[in-house]
């Protein structure tokens, strides 16, 4: 029987963000059909991450949930300042888990704002590992429940 698992990314990329890896993230949201150049799939078994599973499908409660949105944050003597907001709330099984270090080591670098990005969790557990972006990585850190 399979672990599953609850992942959370809630975060800003910068505006600047290379096209591959806006490319790589728009595949994984299946919002591109077409697999990016460029991504890194050494055993070739990667597939979409954070597709929305269908409601038929759903282990948590309220489903999964995915967007990704390009938006206006500030207005600045320079003119508006823009930043790619991702949410995205999926549930994993852990096979899928292997894979999550590479999505993060991809979402990173390009962080717009420090600090909390996301979580994961497993779905039957009040421990929460949350994903602490700053200075161009990631740190995760081990949240205790409640029990």
């Amino acid at each position: 029987m399979s672990t599953r698992y609850e992942v959370v990314f809630s975060c800003y990329l910068r505006d600047d963000t290379p096209e591959r890896v806006m490319a790589a993230l728009r595949w994984h949201l299946g919002m591109n059909a077409d697999f990016p150049e460029g991504l890194d799939d050494q055993d070739g078994q990667l597939y979409p991450l954070l597709v929305a599973d269908s409601y038929a499908n759903r282990r948590v409660p309220g489903g999964d949930a995915v967007s990704l949105h390009r938006e206006v944050q500030e207005f600045t003597s320079h003119g508006e300042l823009h930043e790619w907001e991702l949410f995205a709330r999926n549930h994993w099984v852990d096979d899928s888990m292997l894979y999550l270090r590479n999505l993060l080591d991809l979402l990173a670098p390009h962080i717009a704002r420090p600090g909390y990005g996301g979580h994961f969790r497993d779905i039957h557990d009040t421990n929460v590992t949350i994903f602490d972006f700053r200075n161009g990585t990631y740190e995760p850190i081990k949240i205790w429940g409640v029990d």
